[in-house]
């Protein structure tokens, strides 16, 4: 689905990404780790061409993003990819429910009709349903990152994007989200999420561990299951 060659990211002379390459299937859910300042999020950005690369390539079903026309690329990522940030970027004029059908709207795809019905499903499915008028201060962590995915899933993308998605909730807040994730990528949903903790690394089928702008390592899992015991074990191994 996304085949990644030898990209390269740098900002006033300094090295962030180097020569980094790995492809993502239709249907994984890949997590990626390392410490603060690794390159994590900029890989997560260049990929999605949130950031553009200073050199190499990224094919998403054999197209190659970097030399998409920008107009072009905005109405790729709007209806292709969903985005999900570690603080929910809602804006605060509008309520919870039309926050969520807004990139709907704007890429015009489908009947208003059709967007809205969609919402109410999503924020059914997400548990958040009865909220729709409420304001986006007037919510709870949890309940608003859970708007975020119903968000990002509005357009019906091929890939969901994360970046520290649990990093702002409690511990309840981030079961349910991981649930949710698991669920969606279960039913063929592609994910990558970048993540500093181990128990949302676990819910991947692949981790890349990202050291100094590079992979330091790849870990495939075998089966569905939580393995964050495995998880933790090949982390203890990377860092000591």
């Amino acid at each position: 689905m996304i085949k990644v060659e030898q990209i390269s990211k740098s900002f006033n002379n300094l090295e962030i990404l180097n020569n980094v390459s790995f492809e993502i299937k239709r249907g994984d859910f890949v997590g990626v780790m390392g410490p603060s300042g690794s390159g994590k999020s900029t890989l997560l950005y260049s990929i999605s061409q949130m950031d553009s690369v200073s050199g190499g390539r990224i094919l998403f079903e054999g197209r190659n993003l970097s030399e998409m026309p920008e107009v072009e690329l905005s109405e790729f990522r709007l209806t292709k990819m969903g985005f999900v940030f570690q603080n929910a970027q809602m804006l605060k004029n509008l309520s919870i429910f039309n926050n969520i059908i807004l990139p709907g709207l704007i890429a015009k795809k489908e009947t208003v009709h059709i967007i809205r019905e969609r919402a109410s499903k999503l924020m059914k499915r997400m548990e958040i349903e009865g909220l729709e008028e409420r304001d986006v201060r007037e919510v709870s962590g949890g309940q608003l990152q859970r708007a975020s995915i119903c968000r990002a899933m509005i357009n019906n993308p091929e890939i969901l994007f994360l970046d520290e998605p649990t990093g702002a909730l409690n511990s309840a807040a981030t079961d349910q989200v991981l649930a949710i994730l698991e669920d969606l990528n279960h039913e063929g949903m592609t994910i990558m999420t970048v993540t500093h903790e181990p128990r949302v690394a676990a819910k991947a089928k692949k981790v890349l561990y990202i050291q100094d702008g590079q992979i330091a390592a790849c870990k495939e899992f075998l089966t569905v299951t939580d393995h964050e015991r495995e998880l933790d074990k090949w982390l203890m191994e990377l860092t000591h």
